[in-house]
């Protein structure tokens, strides 16, 4: 492994005898389990045993499902991914995850870059400079006009571009891997609608990182759409951006309650750790219903400490493998179905061991 601007893996490349791609139900019947526990296996779900797990890997690999593989020699791709920067526990998580792709990928030379994704002018010229440098580029990024200029001049040059967790519209992009952002604000309002007393009116509030970011947008249309459709007792009576930010989420929460009265909090974004400090130190954790994003070590003890009643969860280990291969494909010119990985939601009674 190689460390320069972020971090580097060399992955060794495997030989296999076809390039076409491996479909679940093929996996299954030549590990000799069912499509399910396939698929529990590749999405890294608990309820496998280890050895079904190596087994069941070990075909997918030989079988060819983590993507194409080309001869020999042949030159490793060189992958730049982008990733903001800052306390954001769940994105340093899947930067973890990046460096640690190993064993399903092969010929990828990694790095990742970790930046103030705010100082578009930074941003800009990053994406720039790697002209020349990079065969495929992954990112997370804000939807703004001299984002959407640099990543086409950038993919204009022959640089593939995937998005990742956010997408950005009229790019040109292989593909965009990550949740269905308006589906996982619409499950946040079903959840904060059913636990909610429905006889009574209620006002709520939602905590964005930054609505320049797509999936953050989506979010927060999902979520109105479902309490106008389905909860007309539930008023969302404020919007707040902290930037990812736990001190201004914390600033903000300890605000927001001193001038209303307030049944429940959506948190798109971060910022999880500086709205639940608020919310005991207001001794409200009991009371106010916390829904969340993203399973990370604050998140698992919010929730045992009943501070957060639900996390709406994706998988960094998930989604850096996906986009790695999508990207790798299309380097070698295949093309790669988008990946809109499951939404799984989790309380304080179903945590799962990792």
């Amino acid at each position: 492994m190689n460390l320069y601007d972020g971090y580097g893996l060399h992955i060794k490349k495997h030989h296999m005898d076809s390039v076409m791609r491996t479909t679940i139900s093929q996996i299954a019947v030549e590990s000799g389990v069912s499509v399910a526990t396939v698929d529990r296996v590749l999405n890294h779900r608990p309820g496998v045993s280890q050895r079904t797990h190596d087994t069941v890997m070990k075909i997918a690999q030989r079988l060819g499902y983590f993507g194409p593989v080309s001869g020999v020699g042949s030159a490793r791709v060189k992958m730049d991914f982008i990733l903001p920067k800052g306390a954001n526990s769940f994105m340093r998580s899947l930067s973890r995850q990046l460096v640690d792709v190993q064993g399903s990928r092969v010929d990828c030379d990694i790095t990742v870059h970790q930046i103030d994704v705010y100082d578009l002018p930074g941003l800009s010229q990053l994406l720039l400079d790697m002209r020349g440098r990079t065969d495929a580029v992954g990112l997370v990024a804000l939807d703004r006009p001299e984002i959407r200029e640099s990543v086409n001049t950038l993919a204009n040059t022959g640089v593939k571009i995937a998005t990742l967790l956010t997408d950005i519209h009229g790019i040109r992009k292989v593909g965009y891997v990550g949740i269905d952002n308006r589906a996982a604000g619409r499950l946040a309002g079903h959840l904060l609608g059913k636990f909610l007393w429905k006889q009574q009116k209620h006002n709520v509030v939602l905590f964005a990182g930054s609505m320049a970011y797509r999936g953050h947008e989506e979010r927060e249309m999902g979520f109105r759409s479902i309490l106008t459709e389905e909860y007309p007792n539930i008023t969302l009576s404020c919007t707040a951006e902290v930037g990812d930010d736990r001190d201004l989420a914390y600033e903000k929460t300890i605000s927001l309650f001193k001038e209303s009265q307030i049944a429940g909090i959506y948190s798109s974004g971060a910022g999880n750790q500086g709205i639940g400090r608020a919310l005991q130190e207001l001794g409200r954790q009991n009371d106010v219903i916390f829904i969340g994003h993203d399973l990370t070590e604050a998140s698992r003890l919010m929730l045992i400490n009943r501070t957060l009643d639900a996390v709406i969860d994706q998988n960094a280990k998930v989604q850096a493998r996906e986009v790695v291969k999508m990207l790798k494909s299309a380097v070698s010119e295949i093309a790669e179905a988008e990946f809109l990985p499951s939404i799984q939601v989790i309380f304080r009674e179903n945590i799962p061991n990792e």
